[in-house]
C-alpha cells in the first residue's frame, strides 16, 4: 500500500452543509440558525452545564469525597482468617495466595484486628493495624512488617 492509495473507511467521511448560498438550497438566508438570538451569533450558544444563569446543579450539591492520584491498594486479610493456619506458622503474601486466601499481590499485604487469634503464628506483611499487632503479640506470635 502506497501513500496515495489510502482513503478514509467507506460511510465515515460526511460532507458538510454548504449554507448561505441562497434560498433554493434550503439553508439560505438565516442558514438553518433561526432567527438572531444567542444561537444565531457567530461563536454563539451557551457551554456545557450552562443552565440560563439559573444555579446549576453542580453547584448546588456539596463537595464530597477525595480521591488520591496514586492510590496504594493492599491485600487485605483479618486476623481470624489466620486461625486456620497451624501453630509455629510463618505466614506471608505468597502463602495465602497459594492457599486462595489473597487472589491479588496488590502492593503488599495488610492485616487487620476484625476477629481473634488463638495460635502462636510469625505474621510478614507489608502493613498491620495497631490493634492486630498487639493482638498478634498477644497470642504469643509476631508481626513483622517487610
Amino acid at each position: 500500500m502506497k501513500l496515495h492509495e489510502l482513503s478514509p473507511a467507506p460511510g465515515s467521511v460526511h460532507k458538510g452543509w454548504r449554507v448561505g448560498r441562497g434560498i433554493g438550497s434550503g439553508n439560505g438566508k438565516t442558514s438553518a440558525k433561526g432567527h438572531k438570538g444567542q444561537n444565531a451569533r457567530s461563536g454563539g450558544g451557551v457551554r456545557p452545564g450552562f443552565e440560563g444563569g439559573q444555579l446549576p446543579l453542580y453547584r448546588k450539591h456539596p463537595k464530597k469525597g477525595f480521591r488520591a492520584l496514586n492510590p496504594v491498594d493492599y491485600a487485605i486479610v483479618n486476623l481470624e482468617t489466620l486461625n486456620k493456619y497451624e501453630e509455629g506458622a510463618v505466614i506471608d503474601l505468597e502463602k495465602l495466595m497459594n492457599d486462595g486466601v489473597v487472589r491479588k499481590e496488590l502492593a503488599g499485604l495488610k492485616v487487620l484486628a476484625d476477629g481473634e487469634i488463638t495460635k502462636k503464628l510469625t505474621v510478614k506483611a507489608a502493613k498491620f493495624s495497631a490493634a492486630a499487632k498487639e493482638k498478634i503479640e498477644a497470642a504469643g506470635g509476631s508481626a513483622e512488617v517487610i
